[in-house]
């Protein structure tokens, strides 16, 4: 008999540890990927009796009917979902979010709002009139609709900031890692799908320096109109930012001194500011911006920025396409290794002091799995063979913003059983989620005791993941 036999069945284990979240997008009616289906407005609603509560939180048979009709209408398949199962997934929700209120974690009610007002526009265009989007949802008016929006969205970044909390300061050792690996059978030993290594050279077209003038001059005169006229920066960043992750919601980033996630320029010029106070123009290596500091919250600094970006000539791009291939050339020809050229001549900080080598954003290592990559990235590189340069890419990113680049196969690993020396990122990654699950699990056997909670009796007979019920 093994100690851990619970490894037998680990991956649907940590599956576990992730449904929460990914029930929850669903619930919060992920406007930018749903397609609402006209013929499901005629389905009928219940719409009162409560099912459940927990603390302060009621929740009625109407919430798990919408909550499996939203599913539906999004073309999710809910054959093996049953009732029991929604219930107890809002129940644990509501548990998240009655501790996140009880232990004062805040969540940004502009930026709800502001999902809110996306959210409705979106359905708006999907169904043709608001009149429809509210019979859609049994609302009366639209306000009482917005309203319910906004509590579904404040519900969901409680739930997400209390499990975040739960396993934010979790680490695991490397040998926490070997136990885990050896106590997992080997028939149970998960299989790595084929992988790649990839290396890249970048070469961006060179800005003229009338054209970064022409930039500057325009944020000056912005800040100018935000800072003597009283103009609103928010309003600003929707109109004329080219940052698409910020523009729609006025620009606002919140940074944490402890986690940087901006560039170091943008979080040096953030930090030095005073509450209200607007920066001048400064360089960053995704353009030109201003920075506004909002508030300041110990390590959090609430922040709206605006991003411009030079216009790149024709000339410039032609310029570009001469240097790549001339330096493709050279590699071609021996003259340089791709690893030495990419040290010397890309335009890529982020990848040019380790010879090119891309880092994988979700993993954390330099593999990438075939059936997981980017789709651009997969088909720039798949009919490569190993160590093949590529012939020039012109490629465009989000903001508009075009380079040329080169990339090679360095490495290729096909399919195969975890190896504990080859995949241990993987496996830590797996090690680390199961402690995290672990954690979790406690912390809601413990919850649950502390915590007032009453279930409709016709709902008793449940077989919850969880002990809600006590017999």
């Amino acid at each position: 008999m093994r100690s851990k036999k619970k490894n037998l069945n680990f991956m649907k284990q940590i599956s576990k540890y992730f449904f929460s979240a990914l029930v929850m997008l669903f619930i919060n009616i992920n406007f930018s990927q749903s397609t609402i289906n006209p013929d499901a407005v005629q389905k009928k609603i219940k719409i009162d009796g409560v099912s459940a509560v927990v603390g302060d939180y009621v929740i009625l048979e109407s919430d798990v009917d919408k909550t499996l009709i939203d599913l539906q209408s999004q073309g999710v398949s809910t054959q093996n979902i049953t009732r029991c199962s929604l219930l107890g997934k809002l129940m644990e929700d509501k548990l998240y979010a009655h501790h996140a209120e009880q232990d004062s974690l805040e969540v940004d009610n502009n930026q709800i709002y502001a999902y809110v007002d996306k959210t409705v526009d979106y359905f708006i265009d999907q169904l043709g009139s608001l009149d429809k989007v509210l019979e859609f949802y049994k609302k009366k008016d639209e306000q009482s609709f917005r309203s319910e929006l906004f509590e579904i969205n404040k519900l969901s970044q409680l739930s997400e900031k209390m499990q975040n909390k739960i396993v934010d300061e979790i680490e695991i050792t490397p040998e926490e890692v070997r136990q885990f690996f050896n106590s997992i059978p080997k028939y149970e030993r998960p299989v790595f799908g084929a992988e790649l290594e990839l290396a890249q050279i970048i070469i961006n077209p060179e800005v003229s320096k009338e054209d970064e003038e022409k930039v500057i001059k325009r944020l000056e005169t912005i800040k100018n109109d935000i800072v003597v006229n009283g103009s609103s920066f928010a309003t600003k960043a929707i109109l004329y930012s080219q940052d698409p992750g910020s523009r729609s919601n006025g620009g606002k980033y919140t940074l944490n001194r402890s986690r940087p996630q901006m560039v170091k320029e943008f979080r040096d010029v953030s930090y030095r500011l005073r509450e209200g106070e607007v920066s001048s123009p400064f360089e960053s290596p995704s353009g030109w911006h201003i920075v506004k500091v909002e508030k300041i919250r110990g390590q959090e600094v609430d922040v709206r920025h605006i991003l411009l970006i030079p216009e790149i000539t024709n000339e410039a791009l032609v310029e570009a396409k001469r240097t790549i291939d001339l330096i493709r050339k050279r590699i071609v020809e021996g003259e340089l290794t791709f690893e030495e050229a990419a040290k010397s001549l890309s335009d890529e900080e982020e990848t040019k002091n380790n010879g090119g080598v891309l880092i994988n954003p979700t993993t954390g290592d330099t593999r990438f799995e075939l059936t997981k990559m980017d789709p651009v990235l997969y088909s720039q590189a798949q009919r490569l063979e190993d160590n093949e340069i590529s012939n020039p890419l012109l490629e465009e990113d989000r903001r508009g913003v075009k380079k040329y680049k080169i990339i090679k196969v360095s490495n290729r690993f096909d399919e195969h059983i975890a190896d504990y020396s080859k995949d241990y990122i993987k496996i830590k990654d797996l090690a680390l989620r199961e402690k995290q699950l672990n954690k979790i699990q406690t912390w809601m056997v413990e919850k649950i005791d502390e915590t007032y909670i009453n279930i409709n009796k016709d709902n008793k007979d449940c077989n919850f993941t969880n002990k809600w019920v006590t017999k």
